[in-house]
């Protein structure tokens, strides 16, 4: 499965421990899992989106350079990157995770997308994550005509329209077994109560926190 990968991705591991570790899961018992490797292919991914999209888009302004860099960078896309590669085929996963159908979790592939970043990263440096990450990224980056709006950017732009500060998500609660996590985030507004929302994942319980604040926030001032 792992040799296949590396024919999707035309990158041919040096280190194959590095690309196992991002393959593993964490619900495989007694294994190192890719969590590590996550959370450094996030910040890489970000570097790299980031400069696509300030080079692509050269006269558009902070706040719409940041919609289109969240849109890159959500969990749907990655999802949709991970799918096109194959990634689902080549996790290494635990047995209650194969039952749960969970090479097809958009979560695990979110995941393990931004762990296999982390390893092109540390194996051929980031020359060779720009390799993989710019192709894939341009190409959706062009197809976006104008900037998308994420929750998270929305309820921003609606504070500080009101002179209000930078809202801010608070981790309430994480529970559940290290393979099937569930966050519980609050999205704050100053001045107003909370929303509060559950995922799988911290970015996805503070986009639909934000989208419940949002919502009752132009409810009750339009």
């Amino acid at each position: 499965m792992s040799q296949a990968l590396q024919q999707h991705i035309n990158y041919n591991f040096r280190d194959s421990n590095l690309l196992t570790l991002a393959l593993t899961h964490p619900s495989v018992l007694g294994a190192k899992s890719n969590q590590r490797l996550e959370f450094l292919g996030d910040s890489v991914l970000g570097a790299i989106v980031a400069r696509i999209v300030y080079d692509m888009y050269p006269d558009e302004k902070e706040g719409e350079l940041a919609r289109r860099f969240s849109g890159l960078v959500c969990g749907e896309t990655l999802a949709l990157v991970a799918r096109e590669i194959q990634l689902g085929g080549a996790l290494i996963i635990g047995t209650s995770e194969k039952q749960a159908q969970g090479r097809d979790n958009n979560s695990n592939l979110e995941d393990a997308l931004e762990a296999l970043i982390g390893a092109i990263f540390l194996d051929g440096g980031f020359e060779a994550a720009e390799a993989f990450i710019v192709p894939r990224w341009t190409q959706r980056a062009q197809s976006i005509e104008t900037a998308p709006k994420d929750a998270k950017t929305t309820l921003q732009e609606w504070a500080q329209a009101r002179g209000l500060p930078v809202p801010h998500y608070m981790l309430m609660e994480t529970s559940g077994p290290a393979h099937a996590p569930q966050f519980v985030i609050e999205a704050h507004v100053q001045g107003h109560n909370p929303e509060t929302a559950v995922a799988a994942s911290k970015r996805a319980a503070e986009q639909t926190s934000a989208s419940l604040l949002l919502a009752r926030l132009t409810h009750e001032q339009p």
